[in-house]
């Protein structure tokens, strides 16, 4: 596969996995295209703790499911990211960005435009959406192979004033080298997002897995091999529309938006 293929290719993987084993060639693989990226100084502050353990796995499972039920019941969680979130084509077309929710139960979809209403989380809520949202996310997390825990050397984010921004930003072309490796072997990744929605829960993770205090985890991915037909969860989402050039590139100064490379 050429890297541009790779590159453009790239997707989040909302469906399972096949159940297969990630090889230890594969894995070892995604580790050294991890610590090809760059970083200030060369510092190199990542740390990975990768993870097959079924207990483990069935563990982190368990509290993503519970901490999105959590989430998505308490009601919060839509207030913070509506602007993300569109349910519509059209919506999504004029935006070019976020979230569009293509793939929705029948009973939920005259509930779309009042999600961000207290009328619509109570309807979701009588409706059990968050049991079924969470009990779906630990599903596809319990189904996983293959979880890396991605975590930052404190000493390195404490060292100056602008150490915390090298650190994540070194840690983001890490994460990105792994996510484009994937692509090549038949793999898909996607952040295990809802546990850090919920400090407890994520202090929970922390401890299970005997991260010590000189380390701070950041991030968990699931990931896996990818099925030739993939099947959606039950609500699924796309996000695959992106922003015209002219809307954020500018030629020489902030105040001339770039012309002529929205068609390209």
């Amino acid at each position: 596969m050429e890297f541009l293929d790779a590159l453009f290719g790239r997707r989040t993987t909302n469906g399972p996995f096949l159940p297969d084993k990630v090889s230890e060639d594969h894995q070892q693989l995604l580790i050294k295209a991890a610590a090809s990226a760059p970083s200030q100084f060369n510092s190199q502050p990542w740390r990975f703790v990768v993870i097959e353990d079924r207990d483990t796995i069935d563990t982190i499972a368990r509290v993503s499911g519970e901490s999105m039920t959590a989430v998505i019941s308490e009601g919060s969680f839509f207030k913070r990211y509506r602007h993300h979130f569109r349910f519509s084509a059209e919506e999504m077309a004029e935006h070019r960005s976020g979230m569009y929710f293509d793939k929705l139960p029948a009973a939920l979809r005259p509930f779309t435009k009042a999600v961000f209403t207290p009328a619509g989380v109570t309807a979701m809520r009588a409706l059990r959406v968050p049991q079924t949202l969470g009990e779906e996310n630990r599903k596809l997390v319990a189904g996983s192979p293959l979880i890396f825990g991605v975590m930052l050397d404190r000493a390195e984010r404490n060292a100056h004033p602008l150490a915390d921004f090298y650190c994540q930003f070194s840690l983001g072309a890490a994460m990105e080298n792994i996510w484009l490796t994937t692509v090549e072997l038949g793999m898909g990744i996607q952040f295990i997002s809802f546990p850090m929605e919920m400090p407890s829960q994520w202090k929970r993770l922390t401890e299970l897995l005997e991260v010590p205090d000189d380390l701070e985890l950041m991030a968990l991915y699931r990931l896996g091999y990818v099925p030739e037909q993939p099947s959606r969860p039950v609500i699924d989402w796309s996000s695959r529309e992106r922003k015209p050039p002219s809307q954020f590139v500018f030629r020489e100064r902030c105040t001339v938006p770039q012309e002529g490379w929205d068609e390209a």
